[in-house]
């Protein structure tokens, strides 16, 4: 919605807002917007009469502003909707979509169509570190890049976001189940994924990840031409990994077995060397030069909240990601791993998403904490409003994970993890803080106990 209120503003229209309270970095983001935030929702916000209202699909029937706009019958839309007429129909829509990966793979594509020299307009659902805002418009007829979606459009609209970008390219890094909220099964979301795909022309492109099977599958769903990308042996854009300097990795990236360019990556991780591959076909397709693109790729600074160095105190490194399904904190782990070589790392994981907050991936939790040394699992948030039969059982996956040899605990309070970290952590730690939101003031709190 942050991204969809800048477009706006490039395009010409006086905008105004309303949202909850905020935490950063989305309350900086709309700081920065420059336009009137109402805190809360009143019908009284709408009297300024707006030309349209777009609804984003955190809202349903029974907030004020959503009842004050049907009972006046103003022209109100969805952000999916209204990003596909005032925005997409105009330009070449690229959406990078997937159940891991979208954000960073699609602020990757934006930057690299940029150094390309393609001026590119984009819309990433995080904060970008390369670009002041997380959305531009861009020229008329210029591509765009827009990460897509899986999640549900609005409470008057049930089919997924990325439906309505109208896709000369999509990319599909991976499919896995997520949202349980909206989604009964994973078949589900690949019915999801299929109609979307439907929609690229004869004359686009479906770029499928050669190494997650579920989006590889998808190829038989595209009316258009397919290519894949990965490390399998059969993928037609394939990257070779060589060794790592300050901070650096080589890596050889290959078009149907000819080299296509070399680049050093600035970031760690199989998942984002998956990402890069992916952006590195996207680029190549729209026009770019290898060489733009490997005197681009060393100065990627990425996205906030994705494996963000925040804090460095005592000899301690306090990271922060936005992981959150079983697969994500699996990779990101490992990527932590490859990043910080022989150092204890230390993971804190709020359970907040509307999956991960039920038992639906007991087991795969155990498995995703696996490489690390020590894990603190915080409250479950809004553990009221799920059952406790179906809530996830923290203990039992503190217990499995310490009989697997890892020191695990299951805290009853974000206070309490605080104080165990600025006990137990020591010189050269790594702390890996995970969560998809707020994690109860967590960041700021460690800053304090640890000035």
């Amino acid at each position: 919605m942050v991204a969809g209120a800048r477009l706006a503003i490039e395009a010409g229209w006086e905008v105004r807002g309303s949202d909850n309270p905020l935490y950063p970095p989305t309350s900086d983001m709309v700081m920065a917007l420059g336009v009137p935030v109402a805190s809360g929702y009143d019908a009284a916000n709408l009297d300024w009469n707006p030309d349209l209202v777009v609804i984003g699909n955190a809202l349903s029937r029974g907030n004020p502003e959503v009842e004050a706009a049907l009972d006046r019958k103003l022209h109100y839309l969805s952000l999916p909707e209204w990003l596909k007429d005032a925005v997409l129909r105009a330009r070449r829509s690229i959406v990078l979509a997937g159940t891991h990966g979208k954000t960073t793979t699609t602020a990757l594509t934006a930057y690299l169509l940029d150094a390309a020299g393609l001026a590119p307009g984009f819309l990433i659902g995080g904060q970008p570190l390369d670009f002041p805002y997380s959305a531009r418009l861009g020229a008329e007829g210029a591509p765009f890049a827009i990460e897509g979606d899986e999640y549900d459009t609005a409470f008057f609209d049930k089919r997924a976001k990325f439906f309505h970008y109208l896709p000369e390219v999509a990319v599909v890094t991976s499919l896995e189940f997520d949202h349980g909220d909206i989604y009964s099964d994973v078949e589900e979301i690949e019915v999801a994924f299929q109609r979307m795909l439907r929609q690229i022309p004869r004359s686009g492109l479906l770029l499928v990840c050669a190494d997650h099977p579920r989006a590889l599958a998808l190829r038989g769903h595209a009316f258009c031409p397919v290519e894949t990308y990965g490390f399998d042996e059969t993928a037609d854009w394939r990257g070779e990994v060589g060794e790592g300097k300050d901070g650096l990795i080589d890596f050889t990236v290959c078009h149907q077995g000819a080299e296509w360019a070399r680049l050093r990556v600035p970031l760690a991780g199989r998942h984002n060397l998956q990402n890069v591959l992916a952006a590195v076909a996207v680029a190549a397709r729209i026009g770019a030069n290898p060489s733009a693109l490997a005197d681009a790729m060393p100065a990627f600074k990425g996205v906030r909240r994705r494996m963000e160095v925040f804090h460095e105190a005592k000899g301690v490194t306090f990271i922060d990601d936005f992981a959150h399904h079983p697969t994500a904190i699996r990779e990101t782990i490992a990527a932590a791993r490859m990043r910080w070589p022989g150092r204890r790392l230390l993971v804190l994981f709020e359970p907040r998403s509307n999956t991960t907050v039920t038992k639906r991936f007991q087991n795969e939790m155990r498995e995703a904490f696996a490489q690390a040394d020590a894990v603190w699992l915080g409250p479950i948030h809004r553990a009221e409003t799920i059952p406790p039969e179906d809530r996830l059982d923290r203990d039992a996956l503190a217990a499995a994970l310490n009989k697997a040899g890892i020191d695990a605990h299951a805290a009853s309070s974000v206070d309490e993890i605080v104080t165990a970290i600025v006990s137990n952590a020591r010189p050269d730690d790594v702390v890996l803080i995970l969560s998809n939101g707020a994690f109860g003031g967590i960041y700021a709190k460690l800053r304090a106990a640890l000035r």
